[in-house]
């Protein structure tokens, strides 16, 4: 099972930025994909898309399975070496180690952008399509000024206010990008739009508006969003007609914000010359977006490491163990004690932590665990808890019926909360966590 948007589509979340940041190390480190990673300017030519594998916001719910098995003595209690420190689950997707349950959403790599791509500058008008599939944006942002505007390499920055301020101008150029696209797009048809608001006032210029974007990923939330904190920004008395430049940028800024939320990767800050990322921090949050400190090439290190059976490791983490056995050599384990230290300093390499972050806390999602066997947890094979599925918070059990099948949810009678043995109906909202029982015509 994977990640859905309360649409019923994929969640799909974009990385970008400008070359050079380290997008494609950060998308390779989350999904352990094999793209191209090299240091000049559209090395990424076409948007790559992966599967990150995230822990669940709560245990496995194959915890309780556990605590209640070892109290009835049908099971002792776990041993330390046990390699999956006692979960009994068994995943179709992902794994769960510890009770920590690890869930799929996607990632999208989308190669690099200049300033001027709205006019066609690099992939140009390219770049800006692959993100219009995207539910939210993590911007790629070099946090140590290794790089110029235009992603050229100028060597680690040294001033910390300096590299701040660039981090900044990195910022404000993406959004600036995307608001003039989006600019560009509603002014296309600008003339028929007047018109319509000319009939029938905001209810027509939010139509219309959501007519001209339906393609990028507007909703009517989404438009009226926009529109309200345009219209509480801006002083105007003249009709939407009569409207210059100025305020036209405005609402793209508005709609660019309400449509492609922006999240930062504040990367190589484990070079950084001091917090550079502390003053773009406050500017992210005052746009409702988050910003996490990031070491993505320790990341990708740590999971090639631990695809290698070299140590023990869960994405998130701000450390990782040593198996017994492991055959290390001089620089491997000298590779990893300078991993650790680094982990220690930054609380981790904070990758899975952004991800993580955008996905249940920004997107507001939760996981869900439909089952076959309402006493058991299990499906038809006997596999304990199966399915992890991640959904909006406030799903419906009929809505997660369609997640699971549409000829569950067509055929859909009830539902049962499978820890109270409740029966709950089609309207019933989900919680996080949660482990139910669809019942359905077949």
């Amino acid at each position: 099972m994977t990640a859905f948007t309360s649409s019923g589509g994929l969640v799909r979340i974009g990385i970008v930025g400008k070359p050079n940041v380290g997008k494609s190390t950060f998308f390779s480190a989350a999904t352990l994909a094999d793209v191209d990673i090299a240091n000049y300017p559209f090395c990424t030519i076409e948007a790559n898309v992966g599967v990150a594998f995230l822990p669940a916001p709560t245990p496995c719910p194959c915890a309780e399975i556990r605590a209640q098995r070892e109290a009835d003595g049908r099971l002792e209690p776990v041993t330390d070496d046990d390699p999956r420190g006692g979960s009994l689950c068994i995943p179709n997707t992902g794994s769960c180690t510890g009770h920590i349950r690890l869930v799929p959403t996607f990632l999208v790599d989308v190669a690099g952008l200049v300033p001027g791509a709205h006019e066609g500058r690099g992939r140009g008008n390219a770049f800006l399509s692959d993100l219009s599939s995207c539910d939210a944006l993590i911007q790629v942002i070099d946090a140590a000024g290794t790089t110029d505007i235009e992603g050229n390499p100028i060597g680690v920055g040294e001033d910390e206010e300096e590299v701040a301020q660039a981090m900044v101008e990195e910022y404000d150029f993406l959004i600036t990008e995307i608001a003039a696209w989006i600019q560009g797009i509603i002014e296309e048809g600008w003339q028929r739009g007047v018109r319509h608001v000319q009939a029938e006032d905001d209810k027509g210029l939010g139509e219309y508006l959501h007519e001209r974007l339906t393609g990028i990923g507007s909703t009517p939330t989404k438009i009226s969003r926009a529109l309200e904190g345009f219209k509480a920004q801006n002083n105007y008395e003249s009709p939407p007609w009569e409207w210059d430049d100025t305020l036209m940028r405005e609402l793209a800024r508005h709609l660019r914000s309400a449509i492609f939320p922006i999240h930062i990767a504040a990367n190589k800050a484990e070079i950084a010359p001091g917090r550079t990322w502390s003053r773009l921090t406050d500017k992210i949050t005052a746009d409702g977006g988050l910003l996490v400190p990031c070491y993505a090439d320790g990341e990708l290190a740590l999971c090639k490491a631990r695809k290698a059976g070299l140590l023990n490791y869960v994405p998130g983490d701000a450390d990782f163990t040593i198996p017994d056995g492991a055959q290390l050599t001089p620089p491997q384990q000298a590779g990893l004690d300078h991993l650790g230290r680094k982990l220690q300093d930054l609380g981790g390499t904070g990758v899975a932590k952004l991800i993580s972050l955008v996905l249940y806390d920004a997107l507001d999602h939760i996981v869900t665990y439909p089952v076959q066997d309402e006493s058991s947890w299990a499906d038809g094979e006997g596999k304990v808890l199966p399915d992890a599925l991640v959904v909006p918070n406030n799903t419906t059990a009929k809505e997660l019926a369609y997640a699971v099948h549409t000829d569950l949810a067509d055929g859909f009678i009830k539902a049962v909360d499978c820890r109270s043995k409740r029966v709950i109906g089609a309207d019933h909202e989900l919680s996080d966590g949660d482990v139910v029982k669809i019942h359905a015509k077949s």
